[in-house]
């Protein structure tokens, strides 16, 4: 079976937009979150978001391109770049080879709802013009970024709720390992537009802490009331480990495990022991055991109840091990569809810089969780061995192992 390495990463985040102010961001545990008092002005209850800023891409894209792209789209094409540029791909290589790509993402919901705005008022299909449905589509990011980037190899877009981005890199994991692909762009992508949250405010539980809006992420606390939604872009270039080294590109990393499941539960249950089975079926794929993994970072988000699960998952398989286990979501908020490929970024950035990213606002240990080894100062230490676990509304859950280079 044929190894999988990363060779370029780029991202586009509340806690930066750049691999260095993301990795400075990480090591002084500096929230992204925000109060946005628009939020509430219509109509959500809460009013944080992650602070991820819209790119201007007129410098960089002609009219026909930018007129077609979702928000979604846009803060993936900027991860995109830098990943390429990291990579050693350029223009030339991407229109004389063969490169896939697949992206997480769930849902787009800006073009939906304008288009919907503008059929009331207008009652005019024709006033929507053509690019409605491709900034509207699912897979907004991968069939403007396919055009963009001159992609002939495969084109997909996975859609698995929170766990979109995680998926994303494991179908694409399994392809190269086939032979199938040599190299393939993957990510995930998430507006953080007001109405992306307008179902998730009333059912999902989001943090209501409006005025202390950098503390109100709280994964594993007792006093958590929900997560905080946030966004972005994330991008990682996959390729096969010997055409890696054929092309001279720098390796990052390798991916040595991908795992998964279902709960197989009614939509509004959760069992843990599924988290289980996918975190041990990534630990069969890397041919590791438990006490091998240096670092978890987990799905906790601070949510009331799957924070419960998550750390029901982590005490059965990692106390009284070396594992250090956290949550980066504590100081980037949910990023939704971009959670798995961000975290990936985020573990490889500690793993390259030698340390733990601390969990923040953690005052007040929750009961399952009170076993764990969670760090919530910086631990500067070597990490070799790291495990990314992600859980998708609708109970898909994954599981990612990667090796430091």
């Amino acid at each position: 079976m044929k190894r999988v390495v990363v060779t370029g990463m780029g991202i586009w985040s509340c806690i930066g937009q750049d691999l260095q102010t993301v990795t400075e961001s990480l090591k002084a545990g500096r929230s992204g979150i925000i109060f946005d008092p628009q939020r509430v002005e219509s109509g959500l209850q809460s009013g944080l978001v992650g602070n991820v800023p819209r790119p201007d891409l007129k410098p960089l894209l002609p009219r026909k391109y930018r007129a077609t792209m979702s928000e979604d789209a846009e803060y993936a094409y900027m991860a995109a770049r830098q990943a390429f540029e990291q990579a050693g791909i350029n223009d030339d290589y991407l229109r004389a080879n063969d490169v896939g790509i697949i992206f997480g993402s769930d849902y787009i919901t800006n073009g939906k709802v304008e288009g919907a705005k503008l059929m009331r008022e207008e009652k005019n299909s024709l006033l929507l013009g053509p690019n409605s449905l491709f900034q509207s589509e699912t897979s907004s990011v991968t069939m403007n970024l396919s055009g963009i980037f001159h992609i002939k190899g495969i084109n997909l877009c996975v859609a698995a709720g929170c766990a979109s981005a995680s998926h994303s890199i494991g179908v694409a994991m399994t392809l190269i390992r086939q032979g199938m692909q040599d190299v393939i762009l993957v990510g995930g992508a998430n507006e953080t537009s007001i109405y992306g949250e307008y179902l998730l405010d009333g059912v999902c539980g989001i943090s209501v802490q409006n005025n202390t809006p950098q503390e109100a992420s709280r994964p594993y606390d007792t006093q958590r009331d929900g997560h905080v939604p946030s966004g972005g872009g994330a991008a990682l270039v996959l390729e096969e480990y010997e055409h890696a080294k054929q092309r001279g590109a720098s390796i990052i990393a390798e991916l040595v495990g991908y795992g998964f499941s279902t709960d197989g539960t009614f939509i509004m249950e959760r069992d843990y022991k599924q988290v289980v089975s996918s975190i041990s079926r990534a630990l069969e794929d890397a041919q590791i055991d438990s006490s091998e993994v240096n670092y978890v970072n987990s799905f906790a988000s601070g949510s009331i109840y799957d924070d419960t699960i998550d750390a029901k998952a982590m005490d059965e398989l990692f106390v009284g091990q070396q594992a250090y286990v956290g949550s980066t979501e504590s100081i980037t908020g949910h990023e939704h569809n971009m959670t798995g490929a961000s975290k990936v970024i985020y573990t490889i950035l500690m793993m390259q810089n030698n340390f733990i990213a601390p969990t923040i606002n953690l005052n007040n240990m929750m009961p399952e969780a009170k076993n764990l080894k969670i760090a919530t100062k910086i631990v500067k230490q070597e990490i070799n061995t790291c495990m990314i676990v992600t859980s998708g509304i609708g109970h898909t859950n994954c599981s990612l192992i990667i090796r430091k280079r």
